[in-house]
Formats: structure tokens, sequence, C-alpha cells
């Protein structure tokens, strides 16, 4: 089988928020912006990940945005549903739940907090990707857990026939190389830092899963196609020109900004789950600001 065929998906997902109104999930808001992506070219989506306030929702709800996102996309594009814990039976469980919703893999954040030694995180991974019915892909963000996979923890994996990929957003492109150096096609790699996709790409990496991806779909799209087809100098004009969102969604912990541009274009309430919650007025307003520069507000 050529490696290409076993990718979940090659280019662009959205890793999708996660809009609320009055402490539930508002899924009218989450079906129009599955289409919105969809509409706008997004070749994959993440649901129910670090963009989609996945520490604050329970078991049942991750599953819920699972399936109804498996329901709106109808199979258009994949989903890929966030199924992670620092706790490896809770992720097994999370696992399990997640493969029967109909998505068609699972992301999978290394052990944060208790964090494991490189054999233990080889032992997390394989007992997750047993106890799937879906492929996996791995997600290092060592900024958030505490800890990071190395490329030798990253090639071990590599062989587990239901390991498919890792999202690597440690921001280390050094890291980054060395894992795809290391790995190959035995692990697709796609960058979990919007600002690193073109240098990622041009490593290898297999796309990119995009948090300014909720706002310009299109762009992050045309981006990693635009690479892929050989004409590299539209890539890097796609990558410069989405430069200063790509700051901004993450001017303070995501999902913060892009939560809060998405609701001043109306795709959802400006509303969290603490411990997040709304950015200072005049961070708000540089927000807006730039919104309309680039019009994508009036």
């Amino acid at each position: 089988m050529n490696a290409s065929d076993s990718l979940l998906f090659r280019g662009s997902a959205t890793a999708l928020i996660t809009p609320f109104s009055d402490g539930k999930i508002d899924y009218d808001s989450f079906a129009n912006l599955i289409e919105t992506n969809i509409r706008g070219g997004a070749d994959a989506l993440v649901v129910a990940g670090t963009t989609g306030e996945a520490s604050t929702l329970s078991p049942e709800e991750q599953a819920s945005l699972c399936s109804c996102a498996v329901q709106v996309t109808g199979g258009r594009v994949p989903v890929i549903g966030g199924a992670g814990s620092s706790d490896t039976e809770h992720a097994c469980h999370l696992a399990r739940m997640i493969s029967r919703t109909g998505c068609d893999g699972l992301l999978c954040v290394t052990p944060y907090y208790n964090k494991a030694t490189p054999r233990g995180m080889e032992l997390h991974f394989e007992r997750i990707a047993e106890a799937s019915e879906k492929p996996i892909i791995l997600y290092n963000v060592p900024a958030r857990t505490g800890c990071s996979l190395s490329p030798e923890v990253c090639r071990t994996l590599s062989a587990h026939p239901n390991i498919k990929g890792i999202k690597e957003a440690s921001g280390d492109l050094g890291l980054a190389a060395r894992m795809i150096q290391i790995c190959g096609d035995a692990l697709p790699l796609y960058s979990g830092c919007d600002n690193l996709t073109l240098p990622l790409l041009s490593l290898g990496a297999a796309g990119v899963i995009s948090v300014v991806g909720n706002i310009i779909p299109s762009l992050m799209q045309s981006l990693c196609h635009a690479y892929f087809s050989g004409d590299t100098a539209a890539a890097a004009r796609a990558q410069l020109g989405a430069l200063a969102l790509m700051d901004a969604s993450m001017a303070v912990v995501n999902p913060i900004p892009i939560k809060t541009m998405c609701a001043m274009m109306g795709l959802c309430r400006e509303e969290f789950r603490l411990p997040l919650c709304p950015m200072l007025p005049l961070q708000k307003r540089e927000l807006s600001e730039l919104l309309r520069n680039y019009g994508l507000t009036d």
C-alpha cells in the first residue's frame, strides 16, 4: 500500500472551537461552523481537542460533539475526535466511546502532569491504540503537557498498525525535522502550529491541524495544496499573508483569541468555560481592528 493511502487526511484540518450557550454546547452554531469550514475547503475536522476546550468537556459531551460532527459532515471530510487523558485507562475509555461515534480517527495527547518515562509513553499510546477501533494521531504539545515525545519514541510507536500520525505542536522546528527524518512515511507529521505550516511542509509534513482555520479555512487549505502542487511561491504568500491572524490567535492562551474572533464574525457566542475567560477590552479592540483589516468583518 502506498504511504499516502493510509493518511487520515492530507492538507489542512481545522481544530474546531466548541461553541457554548448558557453553559451548554451550542450545537446549532457548531453545525454552522462545520458547514462553513467544509465550504471553505477544510480537508478534515478535529473535534473536542485543545481548541475545543476538551479539558472542560465531560466524556459524554466529547462523544456527543463527535457524533454531531459525523452526522453533519455526512462523510464529506474526515472527522477526528479528541480522546486524550493523563490516565491511560480513562484515555482507553474515551477511545472506545469516540470510536463508536463513527469518526474517522482519534487525536491523543501525551499524558500531561504525570508525564511518564519514554517507555511509559510507548506503553500509554500502545494501550490506547489497542483499545481504539479507529486509527490514532499522537499529539505532542509540551508547553501544555509538561512532557514531550522524542523522535526515538515516535519511531517505536510508528510500528503500531493503529498509530497513523503525529500532531507536532512543540514549536521546535529541529525536533519536528528529526521526527520526520527518523520516522518518514511510517508516521506522517502534521504541524500543530499555524505559523510553522510551510516550513514543516517543506520538510515533508502531510499538513496542518489549524487553529486559525476556524476563520480562514480556505486560506489554510490553499496554502497546503499550493505547496503540494509545486507552487511554493503561492504557498509562501498564503503563509505570510495569514501571519498576523496566526499570531493574533495565540495572543493569549488558545482558544480564547480564536473563539473571540469567531464571535466577532457571528459564528458563536463569546462564551468560555472557566478557567478560560474573555480577553481584556484593549485586546479585543485589537482583534476587531485586525479582522476588519482582513475583510472578515464590517
